[in-house]
């Protein structure tokens, strides 16, 4: 399994912007494909964006328009950058690994690899 370390959280203005890290470690990371995922109090985890080992990308409908989900294959590291935030965005953001092509990307199931998570706060 590849080791993920999630990063780049915090508290953050409505409207604001901000980037999560993903640094991976223990396996080829560029062989992966890559989900954020994040989980509110009292709510259940939903799919963020991933990205599939060939590069295609996938978004929320909720996210979509204001969030870019990259990769670095080189510092095998994957990003997650938010525009626009609003108080519906606070939640635990968390990274994970795996394989998944077209809508089995959105599956958390897809993914067997999972970091601890980085809170992100929106406040008004």
């Amino acid at each position: 399994q590849v080791q993920l370390v999630e990063s780049g959280g915090g508290l953050v203005q409505a409207g604001g912007s901000l980037r999560l890290s993903c640094a991976a470690s223990g396996r080829t990371f560029s062989r992966y494909s890559m989900g954020w995922f994040r989980q509110a109090p009292g709510k259940e985890r939903e799919f963020v964006a991933a990205i599939n080992w060939n590069g295609g990308r996938y978004y929320a409908d909720s996210v979509k328009g204001r969030s870019t989900i990259s990769r670095d294959t080189a510092k095998d590291t994957g990003y997650l950058e938010m525009n626009s935030l609003n108080r519906e965005d606070t939640a635990v953001y968390y990274c994970a690994a795996g394989s998944c092509s077209n809508s089995g990307c959105r599956d958390p199931s897809s993914f067997g690899s999972w970091g601890q998570g980085t809170q992100v706060t929106v406040s008004s």
